[in-house]
């Protein structure tokens, strides 16, 4: 491929660590400290329960679309009412799911691998989601996170990708988004006019296959450390005909 790379945007839920461990626990332990601190909102908002009502939550405030943490808020704040239990609550319930959430296992390759990206290129963290790259020790390897929350939109809509490469300083050509969802992070990095690398992972990708209807992505690795492995070979080839 010939072209530059003078940045790299990073997605994180399933490209730097699986998401589905986190998801299946978050909510058991959000409702286990209900369980111990606000008995009535547990008993009428068991698991189950209290999906319907964050669905509902979301559906009366799709101005929030973007903003996990705000909704989630809420929608203790309405289970507590209901409950008739006290909506002070309502942040260390969320304290408590929101350190659950930022517990994550990193995918065997992507620490190395993002160290080594790290090394060469300014890498700005592009998330839809709510994890917190300080509380999981991550942030030393990035120049800055930006949020769907922080940013007002989610991707892909293209001006949170815009965003990120003006805060990075560079033209969206020479910016590498890379990401495994592929409407939200490939088709929406296209759109802003981005390179583009698509990450398959195998528990998510076992048999990958690039829809023919889409246009295809610059690149397509089932690991970051096949990515680090072709930006080292590129970034070499560009210093020796520079």
């Amino acid at each position: 491929m010939n072209f530059q790379v003078r940045a790299i945007t990073l997605d994180l839920d399933d490209t730097l660590w699986p998401f589905a461990p986190v998801g299946a626990r978050v909510e058991h332990v959000l409702h286990d400290w209900l369980v111990a601190h606000v008995p009535r909102t547990a008993e009428q908002f068991p698991v189950h329960e209290m999906r319907r009502l964050r669905e509902v939550i979301n559906a009366e405030h799709p101005h929030l679309a973007h903003d996990f943490s705000t909704l989630r808020k809420l929608t203790l704040a309405r289970a507590m009412e209901l409950a008739g239990d006290d909506v002070a609550h309502v942040e260390p319930a969320f304290e408590a799911f929101f350190a659950e959430r930022n517990r994550v296992e990193c995918y065997p390759d992507a620490i190395p691998a993002l160290e080594r990206i790290a090394a060469r290129l300014p890498i700005a963290a592009l998330t839809n989601g709510n994890a917190d790259l300080r509380r999981i020790g991550l942030h030393h390897h990035f120049a800055f996170q930006l949020g769907a929350s922080e940013h007002g939109a989610s991707k892909p809509d293209p001006s949170i990708f815009l965003a990120a490469c003006a805060r990075l300083g560079e033209d969206p050509r020479h910016v590498l988004h890379v990401g495994d969802d592929i409407a939200l992070d490939v088709l929406g990095a296209q759109r802003a006019g981005l390179r583009t690398c698509w990450i398959h992972r195998e528990d998510l990708h076992p048999q990958p296959a690039w829809p023919q209807a889409y246009p295809k992505p610059d690149l397509a690795f089932p690991t970051l450390t096949a990515l680090a492995d072709w930006l080292d070979a590129h970034l070499q080839d560009e210093a020796a005909c520079g």
